[in-house]
């Protein structure tokens, strides 16, 4: 299948639009926020760590051990669904019923992020078909990363290289923007509606999840296009700091508030 751009409606910039971030996250808003996690052992990793660090409840879920989610996120300031070993194609019922349920974030504009897994969730659930590269190439490793025109107005910096550990990715949902764009897989970033976006790469790597990942899923790195376990190491000593950064700057800018309200 073909991962091609259907978003015809990025806006007219100037050159020098990099957008000025005006955001800030704090736990002035009481409510956690919505984690779904799709492991026994899965952690939210450094985008748990900074939500923490700037006063940010959790609320953790994990519907393969039986948690449910909520028919309203009223009570959350928003969700991230995390990536995991499931396809966005599984017919297991505890995932079906979580594809079915991104119409509550989408229907209530609530602030959400789907991260790998819950970005293919979220392009499903819009309609979007979701599976292998044409060519089977999978992206195992540190890869470029280019914003796109509606990316760079969205954050001022993005990475120029990110972490992957999928084979699976997306068509860009009708009525999606995308913010920003691989070689190999096309759809790395996009958003929808007021309030919702997915991204495909792993900015919430910790050290000890790289350590992890590259151990119990060594068979991953045989991969067509993926690289050597070294090779993983090696990226994150040189691409890492820029990559926390934009993070930072993207958890505030969807889940935070402006600074001068």
């Amino acid at each position: 299948m073909a991962f091609q751009d259907t978003d015809n409606s990025a806006p007219n910039a100037v050159e020098t639009s990099t957008a000025k971030h005006n955001y800030r996250l704090d736990g002035a808003d009481p409510r956690p926020i919505l984690v779904v996690l799709h492991q026994e052992t899965s952690t939210p990793g450094r985008v748990g760590q900074v939500l923490e660090q700037h006063g940010v409840r959790l609320d953790i879920r994990r519907p393969v051990m039986g948690d449910t989610l909520p028919d309203t996120l009223e009570a959350h300031r928003g969700a991230i669904v995390f990536g995991g070993p499931p396809s966005a194609n599984d017919t297991d019922a505890h995932l079906v019923r979580e594809v079915e349920w991104m119409d509550v974030p989408l229907r209530e504009e609530t602030p959400f992020l789907g991260i790998c897994l819950g970005a293919q969730m979220l392009a499903k659930h819009l309609g979007a078909n979701v599976g292998p590269h044409p060519e089977g190439l999978a992206e195992v490793g540190y890869y470029p990363l280019r914003p796109t025109t509606e990316g760079r107005l969205l954050m001022p910096h993005w990475p120029d290289m990110v972490y992957q550990w999928h084979r699976e990715g997306f068509e860009l949902p009708r009525g999606a923007h995308r913010l920003a764009e691989g070689d190999w897989y096309p759809n790395q970033a996009f958003s929808y509606g007021k309030a919702a976006y997915g991204v495909q790469f792993h900015a919430e790597l910790t050290l000890a999840m790289m350590h992890r990942w590259t151990t119990r899923g060594h068979e991953r790195l045989n991969l067509a296009g993926a690289q050597g376990r070294r090779q993983h190491f090696d990226g994150r000593a040189v691409y890492d700091a820029p990559v926390r950064r934009w993070l930072e700057e993207f958890l505030a800018r969807v889940f935070g508030q402006p600074k001068n309200s």
